[in-house]
């Protein structure tokens, strides 16, 4: 580990998904959990992963009233997985969805996708159904605009009728040739980027500490989730949580909190 965390006493990195995991989704951060985060940093080296694109992670860390950002209260901050990426403030080098799959191919994955969800019958639609992101885009069914409630909604009627199950299961058949991976995440959507930029991708920036152990702790770790790559990595030891209180309970006792 280099002199940039001489001053741990630990050499070992935490790594965390946002939503589901430190935050309920696309919601503010907690200051029990900003607190706790605090505390593991002492001792810790902690980064923060997650599929969303830099600004929205970014806002749910803007607590209201603080002067500090996301890549305040982390030693590592990865936005689309790690293609956008800090340490201690300062970027990473990035990479680029569109560079990846070239205009032509995409155009044909775009305009399908587009088909495909005009014949979604689901029982409400609002905007913004393919986010265009630097590293993938994201697809929503329901649309990214929808409020907190029409997202609870459709994801209690998509565990029923699996719909983005579905979604993503012609996608692969589809677009077999293009090499990409198809990964459902968050309440509402499903993302697409090329093989191998999964979650796993952020530990490339990392690979220069030599971290004894690299801890994981994601909500969907399940095949096909969007924590499940990093979470079976052998570079990692997985934790499976199922809400940013359990988070906090199993910080407290792996860490002595």
């Amino acid at each position: 580990m280099t002199s940039a965390f001489a001053d741990r006493p630990n050499k070992k990195l935490v790594l965390f998904d946002v939503d589901g995991t430190l935050t309920l989704a696309r919601q503010l951060v907690s200051p029990e959990m900003l607190a706790l985060l605090g505390e593991l940093r002492k001792k810790y080296v902690t980064g923060v992963v997650g599929g969303s694109d830099f600004v929205k992670i970014s806002e749910q860390f803007a607590v209201p009233g603080s002067p500090l950002t996301v890549v305040d209260y982390f030693d590592y901050t990865f936005a689309e997985n790690g293609l956008t990426a800090y340490k201690l403030g300062m970027t990473l080098p990035s990479e680029s969805f569109i560079k990846y799959v070239g205009e032509e191919r995409y155009k044909k994955l775009v305009n399908f996708i587009l088909h495909y969800l005009a014949d979604i019958d689901i029982p409400i639609k609002r905007g913004t159904f393919i986010e265009f992101r630097n590293g993938m885009i994201n697809v929503s069914p329901i649309g990214r605009n929808a409020t907190i409630q029409e997202r609870l909604d459709f994801q209690a009627y998509d565990k029923i009728h699996g719909i983005r199950a579905a979604f993503v299961d012609t996608l692969r058949q589809k677009f077999s040739d293009y090499g990409l991976t198809f990964s459902i995440g968050g309440q509402i959507s499903f993302d697409v980027f090329p093989n191998g930029w999964d979650k796993t991708f952020c530990l490339r920036h990392v690979a220069d500490e030599k971290f004894e152990e690299i801890h994981f702790f994601g909500d969907k770790t399940y095949q096909g989730g969007n924590d499940y790559e990093l979470f079976i990595d052998a570079r990692t030891v997985g934790h499976t949580v199922t809400s940013p209180a359990d988070t906090l309970v199993q910080l407290k006792e792996i860490f002595k909190l």
